[in-house]
């Protein structure tokens, strides 16, 4: 493997990205960000502070101060900072100023799975691997319902869906950076993929590259 290796993971809410990010970074032995963290903790300094999320110079501050390496996925989980992520997530200065961050991260070092919205097309266009992994809406809503009902919780599988949809709606139709598949990205379908299956998928995927780079 070259000094880094960088693979990029992109994609739509619950469709797995997450889990197959850590598992790749494990198996490879890479650095991981899931850089909707970023954005996240960008929401949660302003929710925190009591600051309104459209207040897009508190924004930038926050995201200055955010530190990739000190993200706390159990407090920045949280729905109502997801639903707040997605809408400083809009700013296009907010944006440059994470994205330096994260192009930071990838180069460090033996390199990294970086998981996110735009890995592939905007922060790291020249990854050594770039997976685009998707599955149904509808699949994704009752993954999150399971998922919730699995620590106790309660939902509504249609106000999942509805949710899940609004955010699909914002992430691709945003004018900075939208949600989409890079044009040389491979395409995971997870609908009917258990995250094992996923897995092996990618490995396969990035396992060819890695033979025909050691062969060059």
């Amino acid at each position: 493997m070259s000094p880094t290796f960088t693979i990029a993971i992109d994609g739509p809410a619950g469709a797995g990205k997450g889990t197959l990010a850590r598992r790749l970074a494990d198996h490879y032995r890479l650095n991981l960000l899931d850089t909707g963290l970023t954005y996240r903790a960008v929401a949660h300094a302003l929710l925190q502070l009591g600051l309104p999320l459209d207040n897009v110079s508190a924004a930038e501050t926050a995201a200055r101060q955010v530190d990739l390496n000190k993200l706390d996925r159990a407090i920045l989980s949280a729905h109502a900072v997801g639903e707040a992520a997605s809408k400083v997530a809009v700013f296009p200065t907010v944006r440059r100023i994470l994205v330096e961050k994260q192009r930071e991260f990838a180069k460090a070092p033996p390199g990294a799975v970086l998981d996110g919205r735009d890995i592939g097309t905007v922060v790291c266009p020249d990854a050594d691997i770039k997976l685009y992994v998707t599955a149904s809406a509808e699949v994704r809503a009752r993954r999150r319902l399971a998922e919730i009902e699995s620590i106790g919780g309660t939902a509504n599988f249609t106000e999942i869906l509805a949710d899940i949809l609004r955010r699909d709606e914002r992430d691709m139709g945003r004018a900075d950076s939208p949600l989409k598949p890079a044009a040389d990205a491979h395409l995971l379908d997870t609908s009917e993929m258990a995250i094992e299956a996923a897995f092996l998928a990618a490995r396969a995927i990035i396992d060819d590259v890695l033979a025909k780079r050691n062969n060059a």
